[in-house]
């Protein structure tokens, strides 16, 4: 068995990789692959859920740049609305997860979803990384962005954006932890036209195509999808 202190010393170039990337995302899934198990947050961190080690406390209340193919969104992210959500989506931007990432599943009127990262390893390293749910305080209007699940207690990295009010959403669990306070129109502008055909719904369990390939297979199947070039914690608001 491969030690975890010999899988990090194996390859001068994949090392340099995950520096150059600098993402935490990337470290993980190289551990994960290797057979070992990796923390790169504070342990003293009292936000994180038991066995959780991917989550790291936010501010309770911070902005959010999403520099998109279609233009900039600034989000606004309350802690209060979901503290679980919005602390892992702190640390999923901070550490660059997000950057590359297609909007895989954009229903006009509906919701456009994101979430799946670009590399397959790294899809894989989250895929069970789940975090428990937060009641739903706030209702899932236009502009607000909430965590994609199966079940209870499944949340992991898949976040939607509603593009129109569906409240129908809250019974079914789904918490809004943000809102869109500047770019709404340049959400309305993501590509529609697959539908639900690049991916669908986590629900409908028709990502493997995307877990197995990630960016490539999306460049190649569904060039037209709008993708995040890279997201910023733009600072807390205080």
């Amino acid at each position: 068995m491969i030690t975890c202190a010999k899988a990090y010393a194996t390859s001068g170039a994949v090392r340099k990789r995950i520096i150059t990337l600098r993402k935490a995302a990337v470290a993980i899934a190289f551990a994960t692959i290797a057979g070992c198990t990796t923390s790169v947050h504070d342990p003293s961190d009292a936000t994180a859920a038991p066995g959780n080690a991917y989550t790291a406390r936010a501010p309770e209340q911070f902005l959010v740049r999403l520099q998109t193919s279609q233009g900039p969104i600034t989000l606004t992210v309350h802690r209060k609305w979901a503290p679980r959500g919005a602390d892992r989506f702190y640390y999923l931007v901070q550490n660059g997860l997000l950057d590359g990432e297609r909007f895989f599943r954009v229903r006009a009127n509906f919701i456009a979803q994101f979430g799946l990262n670009g590399d397959p390893a790294v899809i894989a390293a989250w895929k069970g990384r789940t975090i428990p749910d937060d009641s739903v305080r706030v209702s899932n209007l236009r502009g607000t962005l909430a965590y994609a699940m199966t079940a209870p207690n499944t949340r992991t990295t898949q976040i939607y954006i509603n593009l129109a009010n569906n409240p129908k959403l809250d019974a079914q669990g789904f918490a809004p932890f943000a809102e869109i306070t500047s770019g709404m129109d340049t959400a309305e502008r993501l590509f529609s036209g697959y539908g639900e055909s690049a991916g669908g719904g986590v629900r409908a369990g028709k990502q493997g195509l995307i877990e197995a390939g990630g960016n490539a297979y999306l460049t190649r199947a569904f060039p037209k999808l709008d993708y995040i070039e890279r997201a910023v914690v733009a600072g807390p608001i205080k």
